[in-house]
């Protein structure tokens, strides 16, 4: 079979362990030179294509590469823009087509979530509606967890172990100075529509009084006045409140507590502040003292406290996506099939992207306690592998030592520039 060259891109919003699983892509690709030239990787994602602006891997060291795996953020640098229908936009896929021509591209990597796996199934495509001949493999990776037909979605489980742990270690803050100081604290962290990452703090906790004694889920609609009885009743109980709130916390009828009454690129209602805006409910209705915390991006960048499943997932569907290309596989996304819960054990499996694209994972209705505050055992058990084992990053200096690439750009062959 003729050598191909590969592009690959990272999309939306990037990982602790993005970077893990294009170490898992480039690593494998450079194993089977017979079969894959060069590993272009897009500058700013799917965009790079467009433009014209393809990174050549191949200059970098393999010890460079290698760092990647130990080093947060989008090496390469992702973006957040989705590719419309072809009948819709024609002029994107044609343009695709000129930059994969011009630079013998045979394999399309593209390492995202719903919205990217959708961008991943469009360009899958080409060969069929455009005449291109092209394999295209998603790569999964989301922090929001809610990707279908994987046990968990590589970014995730990093993610998990620092809002436990943040959480954890806040608590203790927050009890030792209850009595005179601050009595609730209001941890706010990411989850638009899946509260995966809020019921992650509730592994901080797992007796009556321990923290956190509320999580809001955006599963579970908002009740002002449930929610303002039980902060009462703990900080009269146990002396302080400590709750988790997922940025997508709605109320009954869909509203977000947090609308900032803004779109992102995606078209997603823009979010912000559900963090002070409970806080301020808090005050106006109980008088508590009370401080917030907005984990943001904090909390998917946190490579120094990353769980070592979620490093080894993240390469394993790296490394899976080439394998799967050079199986001549078209279309499809591999998962993370879990085999067992104690001890865990997992395993690679596929998922076509025409089922994954645009489809999200919510929690699981017995996952979360009939108040509808806490996370029930089911839940304890299935997230308490995905923050399991630690993967510290090598230090220098005091501070956490990360790859460092050169990402030169390859010369442009195509004469006509691409605007959005």
């Amino acid at each position: 079979m003729a050598i191909k060259n590969a592009f690959y891109a990272q999309s939306g919003g990037v990982t602790a362990v993005i970077n893990a699983s294009a170490c898992g892509v480039i690593e494998t690709a450079r194993k089977h030179p017979d079969r894959i030239g060069k590993v272009y990787a897009g500058h700013n994602g799917i965009i790079g294509a467009l433009k014209e602006e393809l990174i050549d891997t191949s200059l970098e060291s393999d010890d460079d590469i290698r760092a990647l795996l130990h080093t947060p953020g989008g090496a390469f640098g992702s973006c957040r823009h989705k590719l419309k229908n072809i009948s819709e936009n024609r002029r994107e896929y044609e343009r695709l087509i000129e930059v994969f021509q011009a630079h013998d591209i045979g394999y399309f990597f593209y390492n995202g979530g719903g919205d990217s796996q959708d961008t991943a199934y469009k360009v899958s495509q080409i060969a069929d509606k455009m005449g291109y001949p092209i394999t295209c493999i998603g790569v999964p990776k989301t922090v929001d967890n809610d990707l279908p037909f994987t046990d968990c979605c590589p970014g995730f489980g990093s993610v998990a172990k620092y809002i436990a742990t943040s959480t954890l270690e806040a608590s203790l803050d927050i009890k030792s100075m209850c009595d005179t100081s601050t009595k609730v604290f209001i941890l706010e962290v990411m989850g638009r529509h899946a509260g995966w990452i809020a019921a992650s703090g509730g592994l901080a906790g797992e007796t009556e009084g321990e923290p956190p004694h509320i999580i809001l889920f955006p599963e579970i609609p908002f009740d002002r006045e449930a929610f303002l009885a039980r902060v009462d009743f703990c900080v009269k109980e146990y002396g302080y409140c400590v709750v988790v709130a997922s940025e997508g916390a709605q109320y009954e009828d869909g509203r977000f507590l947090a609308d900032a009454g803004a779109k992102d690129a995606f078209g997603h209602t823009q979010l912000g502040g559900v963090a002070p805006a409970l806080a301020n409910m808090v005050k106006q209705a109980l008088g508590h003292k009370y401080h917030w915390a907005v984990a943001d991006y904090l909390q998917r960048s946190a490579r120094h406290i990353a769980s070592a499943t979620d490093v080894e997932q993240a390469y394993a569907v790296g490394k899976a996506a080439v394998e799967m290309a050079l199986e001549g596989k078209q279309a499809l996304m591999p998962t993370i099939v879990r085999e067992q819960a104690s001890p865990y054990q997992w395993k690679i499996g596929e998922a076509p992207l025409s089922e994954v694209a645009n489809q999200e994972k919510k929690m699981p209705i017995h996952y979360i306690t009939d108040d509808g505050f806490g996370i029930t055992q089911d839940c304890r058990t299935y997230l308490a592998p995905l923050i399991s084992g630690e993967s510290f990053p090598p230090f220098e200096n005091g501070l956490p030592k990360v790859a460092k690439l050169k990402n030169e750009l390859v010369e442009k062959k195509l004469r006509t520039p691409f605007e959005l």
